[in-house]
């Protein structure tokens, strides 16, 4: 099983920056992609932003310019840096990684969210 732990969420004043942090664990053997999403109760989820193993990298339109991601292989973690964050980005964020667990064997798995508020 592979388990990711999100943390870096909190509450924030419009205008202001919030680090996101996700550590994967469990039995993996490579991490092709991680990447971020976020979902409000009774929307549909959207894919925030998503880095491969060698740094290919997309955003969604509604974070373009303000968010970055990166990612620390060695330390099989992913990073959302979030600037100029806007109360429309308020709700749950979620960490993906996919990826091989063996030869055979391949993981998608989720976190569990941490919470973004932006107060105006």
């Amino acid at each position: 099983q592979v388990q990711l732990v999100e943390s870096g969420g909190g509450l924030v004043q419009a205008g202001g920056s919030l680090r996101l942090s996700c550590a994967a664990s469990g039995t993996i053997f490579s991490i092709n992609t991680m990447g971020w999403a976020r979902q409000a109760p009774g929307n549909e989820r959207e894919l925030v932003a998503a880095i491969t193993s060698v740094g290919n990298i997309m955003y969604a339109d509604s974070v373009k310019g303000r968010f970055t991601i990166s990612r620390d292989n060695a330390k099989n973690t992913v990073y959302l840096q979030m600037n100029s964050l806007k109360a429309e980005d308020t709700t749950v964020y979620y960490c993906n990684a996919r990826g091989r667990a063996g030869v055979t064997s391949t993981f998608d798995s989720w976190g569990h969210g941490t919470q973004v508020t932006v107060s105006s």
